[in-house]
């Protein structure tokens, strides 16, 4: 076969698809193509422009595999395992099933996930670069992600609390709201001397350069900040209170109503989320796999 004319297979390959930036939003949904086939470098460089310019991608209309579904995930770097193990997909540790069905009267995935605004992972030294959640079944009635751009919530700070934060520092813990969710759901078991070793508290910057655009986040979170580190206990609580519901305002919020095999991919470096909540009789089932990202600078 002639040069020409393997240039002119590859460019077959190549698939036809959109990506529409969804109105009033930071989002953009990704149409018309099909993850489950082999998807060229020169796609993937698309996707990954989008991405960075659009820190929530929904990629419509996937019937994926898991196997396809952790393939895609590991593109974009090493994946992160999960440390409530016993939600890991048979077969698939690196995918952690969110849901609230039962069976047999146990849940079969964390029922609970994104109770509390959060980044993932933020309690790793190396916080998740970004996530990908997969709907499996979904609910005829909530189950809605919410997104907060926490770009815009640096962007739109006043200038003298911007001032004051800009090299604070913050702690971030697994734990902080662990006992609180514990108390009232079926889905946070004790943890062993061994997944206790793996959230040990980290700090990190309050505010955080995203590494591939050098735009400046706000990185922290009612979920697992605990404190500012070298500030009195009750000046530490007051700030984080201010920024909580700065960064997590409406106007800083894109609402994502789930569809049909809808994959989205989030970056955890410049956003926060929310599950919305679902109703207890009706069942939802998603699957997620986490990206290992940089150590916050």
């Amino acid at each position: 076969m002639t040069a020409h004319a393997l240039l002119d297979d590859a460019h077959s390959l190549l698939q036809d698809f959109d990506i529409r930036p969804l109105p009033g939003s930071f989002a953009a949904e990704v149409v018309g193509l099909d993850l489950g086939r082999p998807l060229l470098d020169e796609d993937f460089a698309r996707i990954r422009r989008a991405h960075l310019a659009h820190p929530v991608l929904v990629f419509r209309g996937q019937r994926i595999t898991p196997a396809q579904h952790v393939a895609f995930s590991r593109r974009f770097g090493p994946l992160q395992i999960h440390v409530q193990k016993k939600f890991q997909l048979a077969g698939h540790p690196e995918v952690l099933i969110v849901s609230n069905i039962k069976e047999n009267g146990a849940p079969i995935g964390l029922g609970d996930a994104g109770h509390f605004w959060h980044s993932d992972l933020s309690y790793k030294e190396k916080p998740s670069l970004g996530s990908l959640l997969h709907a499996q079944v979904l609910p005829a009635e909530g189950g809605d992600t919410l997104f907060a751009d926490q770009h815009a919530a640096w962007d739109t700070l006043p200038e003298a609390l911007k001032a004051r934060v800009a090299t604070l520092r913050a702690e971030h813990s697994y734990l902080a709201k662990y006992e609180e969710l514990r108390a009232r759901s079926p889905w946070r078991p004790a943890l062993t001397a061994a997944q206790l070793e793996e959230v040990k508290p980290v700090v990190h910057p309050v505010v955080r350069t995203h590494p591939e655009t050098g735009r400046k986040a706000l990185f922290v979170s009612e979920h697992f900040t605990t404190r500012i580190v070298d500030l009195p206990e009750a000046e530490s609580q007051a700030l984080l209170a201010e920024l909580f519901a700065h960064s997590t305002q409406p106007a800083l919020q894109y609402r994502h109503q789930w569809q049909p095999h809808d994959l989205v991919f989030w970056d955890n470096r410049s956003v926060t989320h929310l599950a919305a909540g679902t109703p207890d009789h009706l069942p939802r089932k998603l699957y997620r796999t986490t990206i290992e990202g940089d150590q916050p600078f």
